[in-house]
């Protein structure tokens, strides 16, 4: 069965959907133990680069505009460590929700160890 992303407009951001296959496993459980897309609060979200690297303004401004119109279209990546969440990418499409004030972002989320995390924040 396929993973399909269900797009809705920004109105409907605070609308939530559940779902199950047939054999019980929800849609968005991979059965090889890759990555997961889910909703993530921006609040929830550890960003140990953000002082390091500072956004183009414009590009930014961009990415507003584009998810004000129709919606985010590639999840930002994030790593699960021990329950925490920590973004190493998608920096201005994090900053554009944001300045937008959106509570949520979609995220692509890959478990990790606390090896791995060492490994990211070099």
């Amino acid at each position: 069965m396929a993973n399909l992303p269900l797009r809705l407009p920004n109105h409907f951001r605070s609308f939530s959907v559940t779902a199950s296959s047939t054999n019980g496993i929800p849609f968005n459980t991979p059965k090889s133990g890759g990555p997961v897309i889910l909703e993530i609060p921006l609040e929830k979200i550890r960003r140990p680069l953000m002082r390091t690297r500072a956004n183009d303004q414009e590009k930014v401004k961009d990415l507003m505009a584009s998810i004000r119109e129709i919606g985010l279209q590639e999840p930002i990546d994030v790593l699960e460590v021990d329950g925490v969440y920590y973004g190493f990418s998608g920096c201005h499409r994090y900053e554009a929700h944001q300045r937008l004030g959106f509570p949520t972002i979609r995220c692509k989320i890959r478990k990790g160890t606390k090896e791995t995390l060492r490994h990211h924040l070099r």
